[in-house]
């Protein structure tokens, strides 16, 4: 739907250069809107953004991508954008994950065939409950490729919903109110510890939760991305690049992107969005006027933004009381501990796959659940100069006890000397070996991202969280939207350029 270009109807502020907000603010640029995106980091991406060190790129958080594949959502977003995707190649496997006291890793291949002779290998007689959950993906992936709108919030949006409906889909309802827990004590597999740690590693990098805890339709996605026709990718350059072609695609159609600018309250009238105030990098205030706002940000930050003493609209006031005491009730989310290894190449062993995940059943400071994902760059890949290379190390911590600790320096350094040894145990990590150390706490990701007590990953893939149940696009106040990791699909840069789109289809709908 083309719109003129200087109407004051169409401009949209976004708050939040994330990969959600980059996304929406280039395809409604490219759709005719006015657009600009205020961002308080110095450079866009958000949690996929990147930093240099002495020659060394760091991907930030995000390490992989998903839906670069033909008919991928980033593929049709750069389609869209008539801009050219970044150059990538495909992780395969798309992670080695090592348990406890074992030496040979479980390789999650690429291809279908190859990864099912792995789990008949690793996971004997547990073939039924992998062909349960690739027929749930087949027809989740067919679903979600008809662009259903979840959760439903207006008549458009239900039909949207209801359009993208198959007979296929209809195999999935008798499991949405399952856990990956309940269908393995369904097949006689819950005392299978191997497969239940296997699940419970992968499962917390991409739904937040544990296989008990995890939405069995969420998790049937979640574990079978990474095999063909679609897969993870390994971005040239860093991750970085995926946020400079998204830059390129808003810029290209008349939008801007301001960075060090704050956003600190939206303001609302009568129920419905009026503007937001900014801080400039030289600390000016100004309120800007908008037609529509969307948060490119977290549940929590959504409520702490919103100026609620000015909606006075009744039955809009209700529903945002509702939204905001369900955000306060949420789970703890999790934040992250990050280690950032410059080092030598020989430091990492021959054919060393480009993501690993290790998990340790010794005692020890680090993690909530002990255990650690690395991502390794490749040779010419543009994060290291020839000889080296970058290694970096994550695990998930509850963000309370980097806030509330009085020895905040001394916990950093314990938890960074913790994960330089027990990567040492496969790494050549020596002192000569070892080029440059940083390490991102909590704290760190909070003031540079500006999420909420520096929280990752979205909200937790449960049962009351995930697609009909999760948080909706459209938010109580009118032309106030959110897109990123609390909304359907979840977290990853695929999941948030979902929301993304779905919130440019039904802002362009309503116009």
């Amino acid at each position: 739907m083309a719109l003129a270009a200087d109407s004051k109807q169409n401009s949209i502020v976004v708050v939040g250069g994330g990969i959600g907000g980059l996304t929406a603010g280039a395809l409604l640029a490219k759709r005719g809107y006015r657009v600009t995106i205020y961002d308080g980091a110095i450079v866009p991406g958000g949690c996929a953004s990147t930093f240099k060190r002495r020659g060394f790129t760091f991907d930030v958080g995000a390490t992989q991508v998903a839906g670069l594949e033909p008919g991928g959502i980033h593929h049709r977003i750069f389609q869209e954008l008539e801009i050219e995707p970044p150059k990538a190649s495909y992780c395969d496997p798309a992670c080695a994950v090592f348990l406890p006291g074992e030496t040979q890793p479980i390789n999650v291949w690429r291809d279908v065939g190859r990864w099912q002779e792995e789990r008949a290998r690793q996971f004997p007689n547990s073939e039924t409950f992998w062909r349960l959950m690739r027929r749930l993906f087949e027809a989740s992936w067919q679903f979600q490729k008809r662009d259903p709108v979840l959760p439903p919030r207006s008549p458009w949006d239900l039909w949207q919903l209801v359009s993208a409906v198959r007979l296929d889909t209809l195999i999935t309802v008798p499991f949405t109110l399952m856990t990956v827990g309940d269908a393995l004590k369904i097949y006689g597999l819950y005392d299978d510890k191997r497969l239940k740690t296997f699940l419970d590693l992968q499962l917390k990098l991409y739904s937040q939760v544990n296989a008990d805890e995890t939405a069995l339709l969420y998790a049937a996605t979640a574990l079978a991305v990474s095999q063909s026709p679609q897969g993870l990718f390994h971005l040239q350059g860093s991750m970085q690049v995926l946020s400079d072609r998204l830059v390129a695609g808003l810029e290209k159609y008349g939008g801007k992107l301001l960075m060090r600018h704050s956003v600190e309250k939206i303001h609302t009238q009568a129920g419905k969005v009026t503007g937001v105030t900014v801080r400039n990098r030289q600390g000016e205030i100004k309120t800007i006027p908008a037609k529509q706002v969307i948060a490119n940000v977290t549940a929590q930050n959504l409520v702490s933004l919103i100026d609620t003493n000015v909606s006075g609209y009744g039955w809009r006031d209700k529903l945002l009381n509702i939204f905001q005491r369900r955000v306060d009730k949420l789970p703890q989310p999790s934040g992250a501990f990050v280690i950032y290894l410059g080092v030598k190449r020989e430091a990492i062993p021959q054919n060393c796959p480009p993501h690993l995940q290790f998990f340790y059943d010794e005692e020890g400071v680090i993690g909530e659940n002990n255990s650690l994902f690395v991502s390794v760059s490749k040779p010419g890949d543009g994060r290291a100069p020839e000889g080296y290379a970058t290694l970096i190390a994550s695990t998930f911590t509850d963000v309370d006890l980097w806030w509330h600790s009085e020895n905040y320096e001394t916990l950093k350094q314990q938890y960074t000397q913790e994960a330089i040894a027990r990567l040492g145990t496969y790494f050549a990590l020596t002192d000569d070996n070892i080029i440059h150390v940083e390490a991102a706490t909590p704290r760190t990701f909070q003031k540079f991202t500006s999420r909420d007590k520096g929280i990752v990953g979205g909200v937790g893939q449960r049962i009351s969280t995930f697609g009909p149940f999760g948080f909706a696009n459209r938010t109580p106040i009118k032309n106030l939207w959110l897109v990123g990791d609390s909304t359907h699909p979840g977290e990853g840069t695929a999941g948030v350029s979902y929301s993304a789109l779905t919130v440019v289809r039904q802002i362009t709908e309503s116009n």
